[in-house]
């Protein structure tokens, strides 16, 4: 289920973006991880309007924006393609309508990701940070999410409805 995110659900989100991050970044170098590890709960969590997603009581997804910028979204890698990164954004677009965000070009993982939800690339810079290049994407507002993912997203809301319920 989604819900919005509480304090307590730091150390989760952090190891959430951890082994998502691995899985997703394996060209960033440990000092660049690093940093953004101590940046996520001082600086970008309490400037983010984030949602979490919940399994058996356990954070195992989440998604963060400032404004209609999705400045993160990252699931549980044993948990991918099971619908959640699909919910988390839906959730975003219902929040906010137009999305922009930026990926690393090199993040394989994160461009299909985007490409199978309808976001766009606007441009692409080079990241002062890392040296790498990213792309920015948006998705406007009036641009559905493909029909198959509507779906999906209403079933993983169903079924999590379901294992909530008494006796589900």
């Amino acid at each position: 289920m989604i819900r919005i995110y509480q304090p307590a659900d730091c150390d989760d989100v952090l190891r959430v973006w951890a082994h998502a991050s691995a899985l997703a970044h394996p060209f960033l170098s440990e000092e660049f991880l690093e940093l953004e590890r101590h940046h996520i709960p001082n600086v970008y969590l309490p400037n983010a309007d984030t949602w979490v997603w919940v399994t058996d009581g356990r954070v195992v997804g989440f998604i963060s924006l400032l404004g209609n910028e999705v400045g993160a979204i990252f699931v549980e890698p044993t948990l991918q393609r099971s619908g959640i990164g699909r919910a988390l954004m839906a959730q975003a677009k219902a929040l906010r309508g137009e999305l922009e965000v930026e990926v690393f070009e090199s993040n394989q993982l994160g461009r299909a990701f985007y490409a199978k939800l309808g976001f766009e690339l606007l441009h692409k810079r080079i990241h002062d940070q890392t040296g790498f290049e990213v792309m920015r994407l948006r998705l406007a507002a009036d641009a559905p999410l493909q029909p198959a993912d509507l779906l999906a997203t209403k079933l993983d809301f169903m079924l999590c409805a379901l294992q909530q319920a008494p006796g589900g």
